[in-house]
């Protein structure tokens, strides 16, 4: 099964990548604006300089990697919404490139471990690739969809899957992405993932319970929350915003 799957998808990126020659993986014209003005709330919050730094970030990371579907029509929305996912944790640091993915593949919806989006127990709604999938993010269409609409609440698959991404860029998935931070915030940082998760636990937290799961999806998780609703994250968890802006180099408020 997992060599039939492998096939598939070498198959569907070299097709992919033929399209791409001839149309491009970035809208044309204008047409990365309007999107990002329709859809992007992150985006729209900037000034004009920072708009025009958002706007290069996305088609230089449109020229860098493929976005490519799996049982799904990709459309430029699709396109930039995962550019922004990718863009928005790293605006604070202008020289970062994601050396660490070549492509990202949309399905449909939900897929499980098989990388299968029909039928059986689908619950992931994104994956950083591992192994053979080295280099390769999948998400859900629907959730990268959903998570930059007005009703997504802290939720963004994107921007969850692509800190991931940022936190194993030194080699290790531990919720504390040395690249980013400076040493001396590491212990005071892994203090707080452990203090809140014990209030989590008894119930007295507002942050996604999923963020019990490892040091390096309450980073996540608590990222999407920070890009999210800073304001609300700032109010209810002052330390927690604090440790992040120092991380991501920003206040998104």
């Amino acid at each position: 099964m997992a060599t039939i799957i492998i096939i598939t998808l070498l198959v569907i990126s070299g097709a992919y990548f033929t399209l791409r020659k001839k149309s491009g993986n970035k809208p044309a014209g204008d047409a990365y604006r309007i999107i990002l003005n329709e859809h992007i709330e992150y985006y729209q919050k900037l000034d004009d300089t920072g708009k025009a730094r958002f706007e290069k970030w996305v088609t230089e990371f449109l020229k860098a990697t493929r976005i490519e579907g799996v049982g799904t029509e990709i459309t430029d929305v699709d396109r930039v919404m995962v550019a922004s996912g990718a863009v928005i944790p790293i605006f604070g640091f202008p020289s970062w490139k994601y050396r660490n993915l070549t492509n990202v593949i949309l399905y449909p919806d939900t897929f499980d471990h098989e990388y299968q989006f029909e039928g059986g127990d689908r619950n992931i709604l994104g994956m950083v690739g591992a192994g053979y999938m080295n280099g390769q993010m999948l998400l859900s269409r629907a959730a990268l969809i959903k998570g930059f609409s007005k009703s997504s609440g802290a939720a963004n698959t994107a921007i969850h899957e692509f800190v991931h991404l940022l936190d194993m860029s030194d080699g290790a998935t531990d919720g504390i992405p040395e690249n980013l931070m400076k040493h001396e915030y590491t212990i005071p940082w892994l203090k707080m993932i452990h203090h809140e998760m014990q209030r989590i636990e008894a119930g007295h937290s507002d942050i996604n319970p999923y963020a019990v799961t490892s040091e390096a999806e309450f980073l996540a998780v608590a990222s999407e929350y920070f890009f999210q609703k800073p304001e609300e994250l700032k109010q209810h968890h002052p330390e927690i915003y604090e440790q992040l802006s120092l991380i991501f180099g920003q206040t998104p408020e």
